[in-house]
């Protein structure tokens, strides 16, 4: 039990405020979210992901990614949202943090918004809810509401095992 409450203490500290720019705002469903768009590589259709064996439900696989081999997780899978069929919507935002690129599964990207700082609030204590977890603020843009992800802990917070077996970013040092 110790250890559990050692764990939320340290995932509180490492929650960061977002400052206002742009974001790439994708849909999971009917929820709109957003990232930061300096952490956006680019955006694919989907392609051939290769099943790993041993990994979370959340990792699909891997991509060849014009050489590079890029982790692919499922957004909804990861938020334990109920998965659907693709669409011609579906596609895949290739996300860099540090040296590393994961590959997210989302319904459709949406847009580029600017976010300015005050347009960003604290994401509100919901519980025991884990999605709230994966949240570093909510900005609200004229009368929509975008979670903005965080993508450190959403994205990068897996098993040692899914990014070691990944290439790293090009250009990047270990």
């Amino acid at each position: 039990m110790e250890n559990t409450e050692e764990k939320d203490v340290a995932v509180e500290e490492l929650v960061h405020t977002v400052e206002g720019g742009k974001f790439l705002s994708f849909f999971l469903g009917k929820e709109e979210y957003a990232i930061e768009i300096l952490k956006v590589q680019e955006i694919i259709g989907l392609m051939p992901i290769t099943p790993v064996p041993r990994m979370p439900g959340y990792i699909k696989g891997v991509l060849n990614l014009r050489g590079k081999i890029v982790p692919v997780m499922n957004l909804r899978s990861r938020f334990g949202l109920k998965e659907i069929e693709y669409t011609e919507e579906t596609c895949i935002i290739v996300v860099q943090e540090n040296q590393y690129l994961m590959g997210v599964i989302v319904d459709k990207v949406s847009e580029v918004a600017d976010i300015d700082g005050d347009q960003i609030e604290e994401v509100p204590s919901l519980g025991a809810g884990e999605q709230s977890d994966y949240l570093s603020g909510i900005g609200k843009v004229k009368e929509q509401v975008k979670m903005i992800v965080d993508v450190e802990r959403v994205l990068f917070d897996v098993p040692d095992d899914v990014l070691d077996g990944s290439t790293k970013a090009a250009g990047a040092v270990a």
